[in-house]
């Protein structure tokens, strides 16, 4: 028997029944057809919930597995976009599986709420765990409005380092794809005790400007037909997006940033991206070194 995890790669969607997860699968469709590859809808039943479990209860556990990827299959087979959608329902505890499908797929995408963690309002802990430890770039979905998606900007965050360079290439590939303006958005920290000396605050920007201009110049002659624009900011990049709102459909962030992380896909993160109807992408090692 062949080894699902030898398959050729996918982009591969965590299905939980929720309705976050069907906008996950919406999102991922673009994100499929681009490359060429199949669209993997999964579905992990934890076997922790049927173990010890009748046969009634476990019927009716695969028939809520059932129905909850044909909603997501129908909904992608509604866009009517030429995308090869397979499905995959799993006894496994839906962590393990996701990461474990994470090492073959070109891009994990799971709904920023799952379908336990609805009612109380908050970013499932699979979403969490999965942005800290997949081994392939993870985007985390709040919504989708495809109709929406045009009129607002991708955003990348970038720091000082060459890594942020695999930042900005998967940001400019998402802002092609989606038709998008791209902000990158360097967060610094001043090195002065005194910030507010307005004069070592405004000499400090125009240098990190300009070595930001350098870098972004030879990207740009690839995505000539781009709107990049960029801006240097003091502080947390969740201040930038709670200030452009209503602007901004997906942030790009380097996974080497552990506490970046947390806070994105945290309880601070959550309620300023869930407002913001904001969804993150968080590259993997790989992409960003």
């Amino acid at each position: 028997m062949q080894d699902r995890y030898s398959s050729p790669p996918s982009v591969v969607v965590g299905i939980d029944g929720s309705r976050s997860a069907v906008d996950a699968a919406l999102w991922a469709v673009d994100e499929a057809v681009s490359r060429d590859i199949a669209l993997r809808l999964v579905y992990a039943i934890n076997p922790d919930r049927i173990a010890g479990a009748d046969a009634h209860d476990m019927a009716r556990q695969l028939a809520r597995a059932d129905v909850a990827v044909r909603d997501a299959f129908t909904a992608v087979e509604s866009t009517c976009k030429p995308v090869k959608i397979e499905v995959e329902i799993l006894q496994e505890p839906p962590t393990k599986a996701l990461l474990q499908a994470s090492r073959e797929a070109a891009l994990l995408c799971v709904g920023s709420i799952g379908l336990e963690h609805s009612a109380q309002g908050r970013i499932g802990s699979t979403a969490a765990v999965l942005a800290s430890s997949a081994r392939c770039p993870v985007a985390i979905i709040h919504g989708h409005d495809p109709f929406l998606a045009e009129q607002q900007w991708v955003v990348a965050e970038i720091d000082g380092s060459a890594a942020s360079d695999g930042v900005i290439r998967f940001a400019l590939e998402e802002a092609q794809l989606r038709r998008a303006q791209l902000r990158v958005v360097v967060t610094s920290q001043s090195r002065f005790a005194d910030i507010r000396d307005n004069h070592t605050v405004a000499d400090g920007n125009r240098l990190t400007t300009a070595h930001l201009d350098r870098r972004l110049a030879q990207w740009i002659k690839r995505y000539p037909d781009l709107d990049v624009r960029r801006d240097v900011i003091h502080g947390s990049i969740l201040n930038f997006v709670t200030k452009n709102a209503d602007s901004i459909q997906l942030l790009v962030a380097g996974h080497e940033r552990a506490e970046g992380i947390t806070a994105l896909v945290g309880p601070p993160g959550y309620a300023t991206l869930h407002n913001a109807s904001c969804s993150v992408l968080i590259c993997e090692p790989q992409t960003v070194l």
